[in-house]
């Protein structure tokens, strides 16, 4: 791999003096490359949409979407994993995030392990990945022996590939049915690809979990209605969502929560359509959990 051509690792002209420059300089700087990065996310759009229609087909399916990645790839994709079920009440199963060189690498730099393919390999067997999940590798390089093997054996096994890369054309596409490359171009400093393309890589991972969820009626309008209540302040969200989404008093949304033992969907759909708890639950098991159908069924009955 000749890394000199790779955009990720150039030298950005535009930042070439950096070092000579104000805090109040430096920090325009990085604000001017920052805004480069919303546009090259714009540009694979389509990808993304594409991306989100099969993730969505195997969850609805009973598979998972797996993120494998290392160094900043690795950790935003642990991140985008880990807010799924605070988020929107899913199983911890359904989206999982993967590492190179485990948890411990989290906190712990452990770069060296994404030289290793047959590492990436194997964390895919050993995550029984089969033709009913969706697995997306994360390199900003798009070359990372280490999820090159993993997206390689996922494919091998049958699962649906996603490759999200900063450089184009990537060596990364070859394993992937599909692949979203938003170029973000050289770093402010050389090589510091947690910038630019961790940036691109963080707001694609939001949109390919956030439109998955809302496909999958995860939300009620543009309000989270299977968050999981386990803190106070998610508990009172859960209350201001059901008073927005119907209009009623604070007083009346913590009644029908309590009633629903606390789950936003069922007392969305009591409160919609006048039903009980049984028979919102009822709605809701029919229409695949999704709010809006639920509480049309509820009103033809």
């Amino acid at each position: 791999m000749d890394y000199n051509n790779l955009l990720t690792e150039q030298v950005n002209p535009d930042t070439f003096d950096i070092d000579l420059c104000s805090s109040r300089e430096i920090v325009e700087l990085i604000n001017r490359e920052d805004q480069k990065v919303a546009e090259a996310v714009r540009k694979v759009l389509p990808q993304i949409a594409e991306a989100v229609d099969v993730i969505v087909e195997r969850l609805r399916s009973g598979g998972r979407l797996l993120y494998i990645g290392a160094g900043t790839s690795g950790r935003l994709g642990v991140l985008d994993a880990s807010e799924c079920p605070p988020t929107y009440g899913t199983d911890p199963k359904m989206v999982v995030g993967i590492i190179a060189g485990g948890d411990t690498a989290l906190r712990t730099s452990s770069e060296g392990t994404e030289d290793r393919p047959d590492e990436g390999r194997q964390v895919i067997r050993e995550h029984q990945v089969c033709e009913k999940d969706v697995v997306v590798g994360i390199t900003a390089s798009g070359s990372a022996p280490y999820v090159c093997g993993a997206l390689n054996e996922a494919r091998t096994l049958g699962a649906a590939t996603i490759a999200l890369c900063n450089t184009s054309p990537a060596v990364l596409s070859a394993e992937a049915d599909i692949s979203i490359l938003p170029v973000t171009g050289p770093e402010a400093v050389m090589g510091s690809t947690r910038m630019k393309a961790g940036t691109a890589e963080k707001m694609v991972l939001n949109m390919l979990t956030t439109a998955s969820m809302i496909r999958l009626g995860k939300t009620y309008h543009n309000l989270m209605v299977d968050l999981a209540p386990s803190n106070r302040k998610l508990k009172d969200r859960a209350v201001r969502i059901v008073m927005a989404a119907t209009g009623v008093s604070r007083e009346t949304a913590e009644t029908a929560l309590a009633e629903a033992g606390g789950v936003t969907k069922t007392a969305l759909v009591m409160l919609l359509t006048g039903c009980s708890a049984q028979e919102a639950q009822e709605s809701l098991n029919r229409a695949g959990g999704v709010v809006r159908k639920a509480a049309e069924e509820s009103r033809q009955a």
